[in-house]
């Protein structure tokens, strides 16, 4: 071979260097199964870490659920009261004159209010002024707060009222010395059954009846009702209502609303107020939404310490096992499958957490919704907006010790 002679290499040379510098290691990839079951392992190996980190997530979902839920079966059982008692209640009651006296209400207002055609039924009380005590024994003004009303035969069918013990006044017993509690009348004065006789208005009077709580009429659970006819006679009653009740046509309640007032005071029906009951006890429930803000806020505080919980075990696993991911990245796991396994057992955790908290929040709406005889209603966008808020909390809180776990060199990890 001469100097000048080109030098050649020998044959397949070439095509084997290729292939060696084409075959490099790859990492082995892990499937989703995988990474599950990595992120499991991590959680069991301390399991009352764990406990008490889920706990503080399960605190805030099932305070949030709670909330909700109680507040739905409250109107679920609003609206079923309302639905038995009916919407279409009406009173009317004597407002205040121009020079600010207490305005009085015809006599004949009744039968005025009876020609309105919706009218299903009519019926009245009026204020008397008497007292009521337990023993003619007791000092004058000391009543506990009574009222004394001349009440209509045809008063419970009006406004939905029972009695729970005893007897209405029927028309045959309207024009004796009878008289009917209301249910807190009777709690304060101490009586728990009918029979026994009340000093009111300078003389006895039987007690042969007590109702059971109104709710569209509050007013008449702390009177002591007397017939129409008996308190004309017995304590000077002049017959002037101070309450008139309506039940009209659920079509028309609207329409006898607007008409009422001049119906029952024609010549000044600026002086008459009209009012809906069940208004009220919708009223009441549009209160409880500022409550239930508050509480809701509350959960969302819980929740928010929750997370932080979740964030500190985290953050607290990723300093306690370097070595062991010193020793899973000398093996060959990539970074991303570092972070991937403690953002597994981060989610696991919060998951965990909050279907505790879910089951705990339903626990508790149900117990309570039974004591209060309220249909159970937990809504299911309440549920899985819990779920799906422990999911974002758990991921937001292992982000960063994921993150970190994943950026530690193998080498550190090993030495330490």
């Amino acid at each position: 071979m001469t100097a000048g002679a080109e030098r050649h290499p020998p044959p397949g040379a070439g095509q084997k260097g290729t292939a060696m510098t084409r075959r490099t290691p790859r990492p082995a990839r892990l499937s989703a199964g995988d990474q599950f079951r990595v992120g499991a392992a991590g959680l069991r190996s301390r399991p009352l870490r764990i406990v008490l980190s889920a706990a503080g997530i399960a605190i805030g979902v099932a305070a949030m659920l709670a909330v909700v839920g109680i507040s739905a079966s409250s109107r679920a059982g609003l609206d079923r009261t309302l639905a038995a008692l009916g919407t279409n209640l009406l009173t009317a009651a004597p407002g205040q004159t121009l020079f600010g006296k207490q305005a009085k209400l015809p006599a004949e207002s009744l039968a005025m209010v009876r020609r309105i055609g919706p009218i299903r039924s009519v019926s009245a009380t009026g204020l008397l002024d008497a007292q009521v005590y337990r023993t003619d024994r007791i000092p004058a003004g000391e009543n506990g707060s009574i009222a004394v009303l001349a009440a209509r035969p045809d008063l419970l069918g009006t406004v939905g009222a029972t009695a729970s013990r005893g007897r209405w006044l029927s028309a045959a017993a309207d024009s004796g010395p009878a008289v009917v509690l209301g249910a807190t009348a009777a709690e304060r004065l101490g009586i728990r059954a009918p029979g026994p006789r009340v000093w009111l208005g300078g003389q006895w009077f039987a007690v042969v009846g007590i109702l059971a709580p109104v709710p569209l009429a509050p007013e008449l659970d702390a009177a002591a009702l007397v017939g129409w006819s008996a308190a004309a006679r017995l304590l000077n009653f002049d017959g002037s209502p101070t309450t008139v009740y309506t039940r009209s046509a659920e079509s028309a309640v609207e329409d006898v609303r607007r008409v009422l007032a001049p119906t029952v005071n024609p010549q000044a029906p600026n002086e008459v107020r009209v009012s809906r009951p069940s208004d009220a006890l919708a009223a009441a429930r549009a209160t409880d939404a500022a409550l239930n803000g508050l509480l809701l806020g509350l959960g969302a505080i819980a929740l928010l310490v929750g997370g932080v919980g979740v964030a500190n075990t985290m953050v607290i696993s990723v300093l306690e096992r370097r070595s062991e991911i010193g020793l899973r990245r000398a093996l060959g796991a990539t970074a991303g499958q570092v972070c991937a396994q403690f953002l597994v057992e981060s989610l696991l955790l919060a998951t965990l957490g909050g279907l505790v908290g879910v089951l705990c929040g339903a626990l508790v709406t149900a117990v309570w919704s039974w004591w209060r005889s309220w249909p159970v209603a937990v809504p299911l966008w309440a549920i899985g907006g819990g779920v799906g808020a422990t999911v974002v909390v758990g991921a937001i809180a292992g982000l960063y010790p994921a993150v970190r776990a994943a950026r530690l060199p193998p080498t550190e990890a090993l030495s330490r």
